[in-house]
């Protein structure tokens, strides 16, 4: 039975993030169209599964017939599928470029020519790659320097975005996520906060590099939120700009994450190792997306922290170590 009512297309909503931004837009009162190539599997999406407000496409977002058939008749996109991570990307470089980049912007025409009204974008604070004043908070108006072929993509398709004619009936928004973390349908270990809970939790020595390193977190749930509040806000507060999603004081430095698992599992045991190969740091300010659309957090890091301890030391998960957990 088709649903009468308004339907937002999400791409990669098998995903850690995507599986969520789903559920979070059927609770508000929208239809999904589901479009994902299922590379870590779609059980995540199995809840969903029957319900007269939710379809489902497999298929890729490079291929011209899959979006057109994803696109059609649908009022708005949240964009999602992608190569995600600095790892992955580096793993199979043409692979992220062709679909973080390529598949995007086909996405977007698609979306543009079908005249579905607003498109939003998961984009990325890694975009900021690292601080010029490390006194200083970064905002949507400093400068980019992108240190990945991941964070690259993400720049390259804003700019994209960004320059489409206002006359189009497709009206972009660009969102930077903080890192995620916390409990998702699709749950990944390679995210700091997750990956260093898991460690702890399971009493094995974390070891850690580059713990002075600074970057903002937010957990997968208000990162959704975030993408339902954009869809709903009018397009002349939001259409064709960039917000950062987050909370101000949520930027941590990795030592600081270890010290708030440490205060919920005080055995843990922890080495620093003296590496310099992610040379990511960066503080993010969070007041646009706040007082422009009222945004805020509902979640923070020790909550995150305490899901991931509570499922792990009651054994929800066979093997948590498991390649399904992880992107790379």
């Amino acid at each position: 039975m088709k649903s009468s009512k308004q339907t937002i297309l999400v791409t990669g909503a098998a995903g850690y993030i995507g599986s969520v931004i789903a559920r979070r837009l059927l609770e508000a009162g929208f239809a999904v169209r589901a479009l994902d190539i299922l590379r870590s599997g779609g059980e995540s999406l199995l809840e969903l599964w029957g319900r007269s407000d939710f379809s489902f496409i497999k298929g890729d977002v490079r291929d011209a017939a899959t979006v057109a058939q994803a696109t059609a008749g649908c009022c708005g996109v949240a964009h999602l599928a992608a190569i995600v991570g600095d790892p992955a990307c580096s793993k199979e470089p043409d692979l992220a470029r062709s679909t973080n980049f390529d598949g995007s912007k086909l996405l977007y025409e698609a979306a543009n020519k079908a005249e579905c009204k607003r498109f939003v974008f998961a984009s990325t604070c890694s975009n900021y790659g690292k601080m010029a004043d490390p006194e200083k908070f970064v905002t949507e108006e400093s400068e980019l320097s992108p240190l990945s072929i991941y964070a690259e993509t993400k720049v390259a398709f804003e700019k994209f975005l960004l320059g489409r004619p206002r006359t189009n009936p497709c009206i972009p928004t660009c969102l930077r996520f903080s890192t995620v973390h916390g409990l998702s349908p699709r749950i990944r270990f390679d995210l700091t906060v997750n990956e260093f809970t898991r460690e702890i939790a399971l009493g094995k020595k974390l070891v850690i590099f580059g713990e002075q390193f600074w970057r903002p977190y937010c957990h997968v749930v208000d990162l959704a939120r975030s993408v339902v509040a954009v869809l709903q806000a009018e397009t002349a507060t939001v259409g064709f700009d960039v917000f950062n999603v987050g909370d101000t004081t949520e930027n941590y430095t990795k030592q600081m994450i270890v010290d708030e698992i440490l205060k919920q599992i005080p055995s843990g045991v922890v080495e620093k190792v003296s590496r310099k190969e992610d040379p990511r740091d960066y503080r993010v300010n969070f007041d646009k997306i706040r007082n422009r659309i009222g945004f805020k957090i509902t979640k923070r890091v020790p909550d995150g922290i305490r899901e991931m301890r509570e499922i792990l030391e009651h054994g929800m998960l066979l093997n948590p170590y498991d390649p399904r957990y992880s992107n790379i």
